[in-house]
């Protein structure tokens, strides 16, 4: 038997691209899961202040200002438990600077489908392709 969440799954998007950042919010809180959007790092750190909690960064990896490896890595100083799924166009820029992806993080290449989206995230939260039911119950 599945466990159902004691509070909705949150996410924080962020990504420089509008467009982007509007399929990935719409998809995900189509799924269920509570998300906030931020454009860029710093105002992602911003928005990330403010919240109590949540689980999951998706992430740009190429942005102004700053990479969403180096908001990752500032976000998991706070927040070491805190999962990311980096989206991004250049994943060879993304394993130039970054070697190996950390527990807890893994990459899907733009421009990403919902199905493929909605993949990722049930993978890093849960372990599995598919997400448990109402996971914002």
């Amino acid at each position: 038997m599945k466990r159902t969440p004691s509070r909705p799954i949150s996410v924080l998007i962020v990504d420089d691209e509008p467009s982007v950042q509007r399929f990935v919010e719409r998809v995900l809180s189509e799924a269920g899961y509570a998300t906030k959007v931020a454009g860029d790092g710093p105002e992602a750190l911003e928005v990330a202040s403010r919240m109590e909690e949540f689980d999951l960064v998706v992430t740009d990896v190429m942005m102004p200002q700053m990479t969403g490896d180096e908001l990752a890595r500032r976000l998991r100083a706070q927040r070491p438990t805190v999962k990311v799924l980096y989206l991004t166009g250049f994943s060879d820029r993304l394993f130039k600077e970054k070697v190996t992806l950390w527990a807890d993080e893994a990459f899907l290449d733009k421009p990403c489908t919902v199905k493929g989206l909605l993949e990722a995230v049930s993978l890093l939260l849960f372990g599995s392709f598919d997400a448990p039911q109402n996971v914002a119950s």
